[in-house]
């Protein structure tokens, strides 16, 4: 996956919004394009969650080595247990911060519906993380 980061991510972190290896993580869905400018999970049109299974992330690693910081996150199964969709995009947001400030989105080039049963994989790099910084 390439996400994109939202711009305000840049200033949240600097400024301590985000603890990326302890807060709670989660899947937002949006069949609307995000922008980069949007800065909270409110900014989105999200669809409805009724029939989507838990959309929390599990944090593997938070850390930095030789001065680069690597956050690596859990792949993640949604599994429908009715129409889920549609949604083409996936964001990434803080459920700890008090805004749900908005981290990252990737955009899966089409919209996607799942139907009761199916499941959707969230396929984060594990050698590559989420995201980089030095």
């Amino acid at each position: 996956m390439a996400y994109t980061k939202f711009n305000s991510f840049v200033e949240a972190i600097a400024e301590k919004v985000h603890n990326l290896g302890s807060d709670t993580l989660t899947i937002a869905l949006t069949n609307t394009a995000p922008v980069a400018a949007n800065t909270r999970r409110s900014d989105l049109t999200e669809i409805s969650y009724t029939n989507c299974s838990a959309r929390a992330i599990t944090t593997s690693s938070s850390a930095q080595t030789a001065g680069t910081y690597k956050l690596t996150l859990a792949d993640l199964t949604l599994t429908a247990t009715g129409t889920v969709g549609p949604f083409r995009y996936v964001v990434i947001y803080n459920d700890t911060a008090t805004n749900d400030e908005l981290i990252a989105f990737d955009d899966y080039g089409s919209s996607i519906t799942l139907n009761t049963g199916e499941s959707f994989l969230i396929d984060f790099s594990a050698s590559n993380g989420v995201l980089t910084f030095a």
